[in-house]
């Protein structure tokens, strides 16, 4: 493990990292809020615990950029449930997302494999409904392999892998659902770029012209509250702070979206002609204002210490992100698109104020989630992901192995410190990324055997996926 797996991410650490990117001095509020109070990670073996089998609450906000949270260096955006979420448990400095846009990370976080080994997992992202372009049903998901040792399972918010009338989270594995279908939606209204009302119960549609993200915070604590018998898994999906731009009093706005859109528009939704920093500072408040009151409903429940809480981004930020101080954003698999904030709370299982330096990805969380409720993977559909459990609960080594990814025109693989990248001009570049975390000093030509090693393992990995049409 190098000093960044090793360390904590100190104020010192972060002047370094600063420095080491050829960016100078770090600039005034970088610094996260909970840095002088963490220490590095230590597996807590002693932990006591209920000794029963956890909840698991996963949450994924959309397009949050890696420095949107101020325990994570936001300078102006404060996130203080975020904050004391992270102070509860362990922040994560290098945790990547499976994809740098919506649904092929999705399709990695229900299924623990690559988004490639499935037809929909390629395209980037989902935009229309098809009968091809989605999980398909039958697959083995995180939904079903917990209902399968007895976990109730609900899924809340955005789904994005796969629309009706052949797709569906209740024919998956969850319970439950309710949310939409579509990448992303008018926060109001609930249309989707196809012009089409997109909010549902199980397969119904529920009418609800409320702000959204107030509608799945309701339906998120109303379900924590419900007696439950057996453990429970409920993965709550924001679609905040996606596009469009709309915070909570911004009705008028979504009504001019709206017409638009039943004019007959395209692209509407991106919203390329509105937005600010201030109103994507107000959503993305607003978002941890939700998820502190999940937070607070689990509390209320007694059931914080016993609930495994998990928080991250499904890719990197968008146009108003601030993914500081990497290059890149949604899109690309350079660091700023697929480096999220990540959070894991487990009072029960996890020493407080701790940071973790190693580098980790969506598909190995799926594998920790597994492990953590004792269900089994399909043998037939082997995960690419690796348990955290041992290192994280039982003080084992932290497992090193590659991280992959591959869009349409694009490739990465990380192997250490040592990240091989090819971006749409088609060159092929090497960064450690220990050191030059902005990914401009491309080593390329000075370590062309470390070059070839990493391009090898991403061919070796890419051989077995499906491969992209024409």
């Amino acid at each position: 493990m190098t000093a960044l797996g090793q360390q904590g991410f100190s104020r010192r650490r972060l002047a370094a990292l600063a420095g080491a990117a050829g960016v100078g001095v770090v600039a005034p509020g970088w610094v996260p809020a909970n840095a002088d109070t963490e220490q590095p990670f230590e597996a807590q073996r002693d932990a006591g615990g209920t000794g029963g089998r956890p909840n698991l609450l996963v949450i994924l906000a959309d397009d949050l950029g890696w420095a949107d949270l101020s325990s994570f260096g936001a300078p102006e955006i404060r996130t203080p449930n975020l904050d004391r979420l992270a102070a509860s448990g362990v922040r994560f400095t290098q945790s990547y997302s499976a994809s740098a846009v919506c649904s092929p990370t999705r399709f990695g976080l229900y299924t623990g494999r690559h988004p490639g080994r499935l037809p929909g997992g390629l395209k980037e992202p989902i935009s229309a409904p098809n009968e091809i372009d989605g999980i398909p049903i039958g697959h083995p998901t995180l939904g079903s392999l917990l209902r399968g040792v007895g976990y109730r399972t609900a899924l809340i918010g955005k789904w994005h892998c796969g629309y009706l009338p052949w797709f569906s989270p209740t024919r998956l594995g969850w319970d439950e659902f309710f949310g939409n279908f579509s990448g992303g939606l008018d926060y109001f209204s609930k249309l989707n770029h196809n012009g089409d009302y997109d909010l549902f119960e199980n397969e119904v549609e529920y009418h609800d012209l409320r702000y959204y993200t107030r509608i799945i915070t309701e339906r998120a604590t109303e379900f924590i509250g419900r007696r439950h018998p057996r453990p429970w898994l409920l993965n709550l999906n924001f679609t905040t702070p996606h596009w469009p731009w709309e915070g909570p009093g911004d009705r008028r706005v979504s009504d001019e979206l709206s017409n638009r859109l039943k004019a007959g528009e395209g692209g509407v939704l991106f919203h390329n002609d509105g937005g600010s920093l201030a109103k994507y500072r107000e959503m993305v408040e607003d978002l941890d204002k939700s998820i502190g009151q999940v937070v607070d409903a689990l509390r209320r429940a007694g059931r914080l210490r016993d609930t495994v809480v998990f928080f991250a981004s499904d890719n990197g930020g968008e146009r108003f992100s601030n993914t500081w101080p990497f290059s890149g954003g949604k899109g690309q698999v350079s660091e700023g698109g697929i480096r999220v904030p990540t959070i894991l709370s487990w009072p029960d299982r996890l020493r407080p104020r701790q940071v973790h330096d190693g580098p980790v990805s969506t598909v190995d969380w799926t594998a920790t989630f597994l492990d953590i409720a004792g269900a089994k993977p399909d043998q037939k559909y082997p995960l690419d992901g690796t348990s955290l459990a041992p290192h994280l609960l039982r003080g084992a080594a932290f497992p090193h192995r590659d991280l992959f990814w591959r869009m349409r025109g694009q490739r990465a693989l990380r192997r250490g410190d040592l990240k091989y990248v090819r971006l749409p001009d088609g060159a092929d570049r090497l960064f450690d990324v220990a050191t030059d975390v902005r990914e401009q000093a491309n080593l390329a030509a000075k370590r062309p055997a470390d070059l070839a090693a990493l391009r090898a393992a991403w061919e070796a990995v890419n051989a077995t996926l499906v491969p992209y049409q024409a």
